[in-house]
């Protein structure tokens, strides 16, 4: 959706119109009409002028547009989901943090008076700064190692962050052998037996939970891994951070770490070793946490595997993965 002097408007992800989703979710009857509030809220908000605005991308309730400002390129990133502007506002404070703590992360720019984010008229934005980089290429075995470094880098940061008793997620509770033993008990019918037999013995073998329960980002995977060279410039996107054990989120991310928006596919063994190697360079696992890691690594690929057509060998995979 493209009109001549206008932003090109796009979905992250779904399927649906681009043009009615800014409509019926944002209240913008033309791509214009959101170009003029975000122009309106940083003049306003951050004494920001915007100067043009190349594209808007919208994903469930949430809305980004990247913008050229006076003060250089920018991404402007609004909600209109209620319900979450409380994690929204402690995301923000997250983020800023992890960047005064060295972590590579798309930090908040505050507003004049020191706001890192603004809630008006039923809406909640954030502004950040573009960062310089592409997508984690999971073919790039350096990017890789970088990644898993990062992510126990990031691990150890998030054990640090003073709000985090305070941060609005359910902590968990349940031991993973109960999780994962409960996901076994309604496992859908489509699922390879034999990968079922192999987790099943895997997590009766597997010794008790490794602590602690601390807080993860919950979604490290390509689509959240800005790479510029070998390096991490920046992971983004904390929407999903939770309470959770840290080689539950290593083995999640291995498993995903190739996926970005659309044709989701798995990585090689290969790639989820180089992953492995990168962060146990930083933070080698426990011995608790390396027993658990074969088990969860089967488990998140099991999950994986569709019910009708499987294009990209989520099967094969979650197979592959049950023999090694």
């Amino acid at each position: 959706m493209t009109q001549a002097g206008s932003p090109r408007v796009e979905m992250l992800w779904e399927s649906s119109d681009p043009g009615e989703a800014l409509r019926t979710r944002f209240g913008f009857d033309a791509p214009g009409a959101a170009v003029a509030w975000v122009t309106a809220t940083l003049d306003g908000r951050w004494d920001l002028r915007v100067e043009s605005c190349e594209r808007i991308v919208i994903s469930y309730a949430n809305a980004l547009a990247w913008v050229e400002t006076s003060s250089g390129p920018m991404i402007a990133k609004w909600s209109v989901a209620a319900e979450r502007f409380a994690q929204l506002a402690a995301l923000a404070r997250l983020t800023a943090w992890l960047h005064a703590e060295g972590i590579p992360v798309s930090a908040p720019v505050p507003t004049p008076s020191g706001d890192l984010h603004a809630e008006l008229d039923g809406v909640s934005l954030g502004l950040q700064r573009q960062v310089d980089g592409d997508l984690l290429d999971p073919a790039d075995a350096q990017q890789v190692r970088a990644a898993g470094a990062t992510l126990a880098r990031l691990h150890d940061a998030l054990a640090r962050w003073p709000e985090a008793d305070r941060y609005p997620a359910a902590p968990v509770h349940e031991p993973l052998a109960a999780r994962v033993g409960a996901w076994l008990d309604a496992v859908p019918a489509h699922l390879p037996p034999e990968a079922q037999a192999v987790l099943r013995r895997s997590v009766a073998d597997a010794p008790p939970d490794p602590p602690p329960v601390q807080l993860v980002h919950g979604d490290v995977r390509s689509a959240n891994l800005l790479c510029a060279g070998g390096e991490v410039a920046a992971v983004l996107d904390f929407e999903e951070a939770r309470f959770d054990h840290r080689v539950a989120e290593l083995a999640r991310s291995a498993v995903l770490l190739g996926t970005r928006f659309h044709d989701w596919g798995p990585v090689t063994a290969e790639v989820r070793a180089q992953l492995l190697e990168g962060y146990e360079s930083v933070r080698p696992l426990t011995a608790s946490e390396a027993a658990w890691w074969p088990a969860l690594v089967l488990w998140e690929s099991l999950r994986m595997v569709p019910s009708g057509a499987d294009p990209t060998g989520w099967r094969f995979a979650a197979v592959s993965c049950a023999g090694s």
